[in-house]
C-alpha cells in the first residue's frame, strides 16, 4: 500500500467520468491505496436493466420501468478486491457486461423515478462506509454533484474517446474499435440526458488518462485525494 497520510474518519473520494474512462479500475485502485471502500454504482443501473430484461419488461414505456423498479432486491459488494453486485440474492457479475444490457442500460438509468431510488441507495451505502470504516471510494456518472456534493474529493476521470473506445475492445478481447468508439458515443449523448457525462461537476479536479497509464493514474488520484483531504 502507497504511503499516505493517515485517513480521518469521513472520506468520500467521487470519482465521476464518461464511459470507458476507466473508471472502475482505476477506482478499485485508488481505494486499496487508500484502504477504503468501493462502490459501482453503474454496476446497480447494469443490475437494475439486467432484471427488466429477463423479466420482459418494456424498456420502451417509462412507465413500466417505474413500476418495475420496486421490486429487484440489488446488492452492491464494496470491497475493492473483489466488488460484487447482486440481484435478489443472485450474483450477476458476468450477466450484466453482456452487450445486451450495455445497449439498454441508458433506457433505464434514464428514468428519473430509477435514479431516484439508486441514488438514495448509493448514499446509503456511502453513510455505512462512514459509519463503520474511514470512508468510500464512489465511482459513476453523478457522484460529485448528486449523490454526494460533501465530497472530500472530487475527481473527473476522462480520455480522448478513441482511445476509451480502443481499451474497451481490448478489455473485452474484441477488434471493432470503430463500434465501439460509435457506442461509446451513442452512451455519452444518452446519458447527457439525465446526466453529466461529458463535464466535470463543480470543485472537481479533471484528470485526463490519454496518455498515462492505469498505474500513473491511480497515483495520480490518489494524490489529489490526499491533498484533498490533508
Amino acid at each position: 500500500m502507497s504511503e499516505v497520510r493517515p485517513w480521518e474518519k469521513g472520506t468520500v473520494v467521487a470519482i465521476d467520468g464518461p464511459s470507458g474512462s476507466g473508471k472502475s479500475s482505476t477506482s478499485r485502485g485508488v481505494a486499496v491505496e487508500l484502504g477504503l471502500r468501493y462502490l459501482d454504482t453503474g454496476a446497480q443501473y447494469r443490475a437494475m436493466t439486467w432484471w427488466m430484461l429477463e423479466h420482459g419488461v418494456d424498456l420502451d414505456d417509462p412507465a413500466a420501468i417505474v413500476e418495475a423498479s420496486r421490486w429487484p432486491r440489488l446488492e452492491s459488494g464494496t470491497d475493492p478486491k473483489a466488488p460484487t453486485i447482486s440481484v435478489d440474492g443472485r450474483p450477476v457479475d458476468a450477466e450484466i457486461r453482456t452487450e445486451a444490457v450495455t445497449a439498454a442500460v441508458s433506457r433505464v438509468a434514464g428514468v428519473q423515478a430509477v435514479r431516484d431510488r439508486l441514488i438514495e441507495s448509493q448514499r446509503e451505502y456511502i453513510r455505512t462506509a462512514l459509519a463503520e470504516g474511514p470512508g468510500i471510494v464512489a465511482e459513476g456518472r453523478d457522484i460529485a454533484d448528486v449523490v454526494w456534493p460533501a465530497a472530500s474529493a472530487k475527481i473527473y476521470l476522462t480520455a480522448d474517446q478513441a482511445v476509451r473506445a480502443a481499451r474497451r475492445e481490448a478489455e473485452n478481447g474484441g477488434s471493432d474499435v470503430a463500434r465501439t468508439q460509435a457506442d461509446l458515443a451513442r452512451r455519452d449523448a444518452e446519458d447527457a440526458r439525465t446526466t453529466r457525462p461529458l463535464d466535470a461537476a463543480p470543485g472537481a479536479v479533471v484528470v485526463d488518462g490519454t496518455y498515462l497509464s492505469l498505474a500513473e493514474v491511480i497515483a495520480t488520484i490518489t494524490a489529489v485525494a490526499a491533498q484533498s483531504v490533508g
